[in-house]
């Protein structure tokens, strides 16, 4: 959680002065959904989480 908050800081809140809380919270929200964890490789196989989650649920839909 550390690296997570350490990377935003880096990569989004110190690059620019927020004109208001709304728009820092929509930067956040937007930063978070489609740079931060479209990007992101984990402990998923080396695939994106909406990667993983793809093949994941194809692959349960065809267990069921």
């Amino acid at each position: 959680m550390e690296s997570f908050w350490g990377s935003m800081q880096i990569e989004l809140l110190n690059r620019k002065k927020w004109e208001s809380v709304l728009e820092l919270s929509g930067a956040m929200a937007d930063y978070i959904e489609n740079f931060y964890n479209a990007k992101r490789r984990s402990s998923l196989d080396y695939l994106t989480p909406d990667e993983y989650e793809a093949v994941n649920t194809s692959t349960e839909a065809v267990l069921s």
